[in-house]
């Protein structure tokens, strides 16, 4: 799409697209280039820019093309007074269900503990399987934990991962922390056995065609949930936290990033040029991914049920950007490996104190500086 789009626009500039998974292969590219010479764009996460601004090799984002987002989107990609990262669209996160279930079997949006198990437990007696679940994928599993983290710890200590750094807390001792970690028990109960031999788009479709109720899951799962059935209706809440407060997440999602060695500067501002103006290629590209913009004056029009959850969270002002956690903990290296051994405990390979122990242990990887 994006090609395209520049062919037209700009035809004397032409891409090389190197494509990775961000999940497992983004960070260890972004180390070797950093090596051999970073490339002249790089599209990953709003939480990159964290990782690899302090370190000098991104180059600051002009204004011209930062004027067309919204103001929300330069929030945790400026370090400094500068920004380094061009957020293009967002997610959310939380739990998807499935609307005409829970009409069917007059089951309330939980917002309690005690208010998802009485729905966790009459899916049980109807023979329902709760949840839909996908933990062959350790990124899910460290997904849904940061999740977990956001609204049982981050939520109450923003800076609980410094005070982790400092020797202030730790996973061994915090009760919050330990309940986040635990919540992936409580799925893993509750969700079919091959949990860790499923893949993602059978785990989706399991959901579309009622065979599990929830999933905690992001936008992502939408393009599978509409290629299912373009009509299967959806919605979203927060998975519930153990004060009953908890907010929907957001995620800055695609953001671009340059080299601050680029030698190309001229390309790479029409690149940003057309990214930032062409909102025929903003909508396409946001119908493709199913996902939220950032650009102002730009409004996906794929159909979305759960946008009328989002529109209510939002109105309540009770929706938390994931950043403020992943900057705190990074991906790469600890949420990641953490989840590795998450994975162990849920097997029965480690146990839960040497699970705890593991994250502690690599305390130094949790910060990107």
């Amino acid at each position: 799409m994006i090609d395209e789009a520049l062919a037209e626009k700009y035809p004397e500039i032409t891409l090389e697209w190197e494509c990775v998974d961000w999940g497992n292969d983004f960070q260890p590219k972004m180390q070797q280039y950093m090596q051999s010479g970073l490339p002249d764009i790089m599209i990953g996460k709003a939480q990159d820019v964290a990782t690899y601004a302090p370190q000098g090799v991104l180059g600051e984002i002009k204004g011209d093309y930062l004027d067309r987002g919204l103001d929300a989107a330069r929030e945790n990609v400026t370090i400094d007074g500068k920004t380094y990262g061009l957020v293009y669209n967002a997610m959310y996160q939380g739990v998807y269900y499935n609307k005409k279930m829970f009409k069917d079997n007059n089951w309330e949006i939980p917002k309690t503990q005690d208010d998802l198990k009485k729905i966790i437990d009459d899916c049980k007696a109807k023979k329902i399987t709760p949840f839909g679940s996908h933990m062959v994928d350790t990124w899910s599993i460290g997904n849904v934990t940061m999740q977990f983290m956001m609204n049982d710890v981050f939520n109450k200590d923003a800076q609980w991962g410094d005070k982790f750094r400092d020797g202030q807390t730790s996973f061994s001792d915090s009760k919050e922390a330990q309940t986040a970690y635990e919540y992936n028990k409580l799925i893993f109960d509750n969700t079919f056995p091959e949990t860790f031999s499923t893949e993602q788009t059978d785990c989706d479709a399991k959901m579309v065609q009622g065979e599990v109720a929830m999933k905690v899951s992001g936008s992502w799962s939408i393009q599978n949930f509409l290629d299912i059935d373009e009509n299967f209706e959806f919605g979203i809440f927060p998975f519930p936290n153990q004060t009953g407060d908890s907010k929907l997440i957001f995620e800055p999602n695609i953001t671009v990033m340059t080299s601050a060695k680029t030698e190309h500067q001229d390309a790479v501002d029409k690149v940003l040029d057309l990214l930032t103006s062409d909102k025929d290629l903003a909508v396409e590209i946001l119908d493709y991914t199913k996902t939220a913009s950032m650009l102002k004056d730009v409004t996906p029009t794929f159909p979305n049920p759960s946008q009328e959850d989002i529109d209510k969270y939002a109105a309540e002002g009770n929706i938390v950007d994931v950043t403020l956690g992943n900057n705190q903990l990074v991906w790469g290296g600890f949420q990641e490996e953490n989840a590795k051994d998450i994975a162990a405990w849920l097997q029965g390979d480690e146990s839960f104190e040497e699970c705890l122990k593991a994250s502690d242990d690599r305390v130094d990887a949790s910060t990107a500086n």
